[in-house]
């Protein structure tokens, strides 16, 4: 009987049995998201503290400055700051999820460079990290349904079904970025620009049934659109509309940059030690 810890070596064993190698390796997983998870939060307030902090005062900013000052429209009678709360969800997990792994490579140096194991496990590893926000901030939104007395209907059922889609659009882009982190070092310059620039081109602070029907459909190219929409339906229930072809185009454009993300990485893997 072979043991499934035995080392062989083979030509073209390694293209062949990748993504066997990834259920081989499943323990790396839990390995190293529990080693980023103790490193953030052990023996430390700031990180649990800013895990609350950051999302409550982004809703309280893009209340008062979308729903007090430009008095923009909520979906239908939910609060404004229910509203902004639902999309941070989604919002918070893709953009701690494409920071953290996209250099997530660089930071792992040296397991890379001396042990043989599929790289794509360590990004999506600080994927899987960031989850530990999302049911904070989970928790969160609980609190503030219960404070404004609002009831949420069976959509809440398919919350589960829209963190799949964000989880995926999160691992595909942080795939592709972080494969051109590695190669161009400058590059994680631009992403803490590129992520913020995402949180105002996205309908976070404000509802997407604001902008006019003729560019709906080209404001889904930004995937987490959505994302975002889905999350707002399944939240607030019948106070908000999903746009299904914009939700549609979105879901096309997340699996387009899942499989480029996937594509880029595989190309670039195998250089991966050399480079780093």
């Amino acid at each position: 009987m072979r043991n499934e810890n035995e080392l062989i070596i083979e030509a073209g064993r390694t293209e062949k049995h990748y993504w066997a190698d990834l259920w081989r390796y499943r323990e790396l997983f839990y390995i190293l998201s529990w080693r980023d998870i103790s490193v953030r939060y052990k023996q430390t307030v700031i990180g649990i503290l800013w895990a609350v902090l950051r999302p409550v005062l982004t809703m309280i900013v893009f209340t008062v400055i979308f729903g007090k000052v430009a008095k923009l429209p909520s979906e239908g009678s939910a609060p404004y700051a229910l509203m902004v709360f639902a999309a941070m969800l989604p919002w918070q997990f893709f953009a701690t999820s494409v920071s953290e792994s996209s250099n997530s490579l660089i930071g792992n140096t040296q397991l890379i460079t001396k042990v043989y194991f599929p790289r794509i496990i360590i990004p999506i590893s600080s994927v899987i990290t960031s989850m530990i926000d999302f049911l904070i901030s989970l928790a969160i939104l609980a609190v503030l349904m219960i404070y404004y007395r609002f009831s949420p209907t069976w959509n809440i059922l398919l919350l589960p079904g829209f963190f799949i889609i964000a989880f995926i659009t999160a691992m595909g882009i942080g795939l592709f970025i972080t494969s051109l982190n590695v190669k161009y070092r400058d590059f994680r310059y631009v992403i803490p620009f590129l992520v913020q620039f995402g949180l105002y081109v996205s309908p976070v602070g404000f509802s997407s049934s604001i902008i006019p029907e003729q560019y709906r459909l080209l404001y889904s190219l930004n995937p987490m659109v959505g994302v975002i929409d889905g999350f707002r339906w399944a939240i607030l229930g019948g106070e908000s509309n999903l746009f299904i072809p914009g939700f549609i185009l979105s879901l096309c454009v997340t699996v387009f940059f899942t499989l480029i993300g996937i594509r880029k990485f595989r190309k670039m893997e195998k250089s991966f030690a050399d480079i780093i």
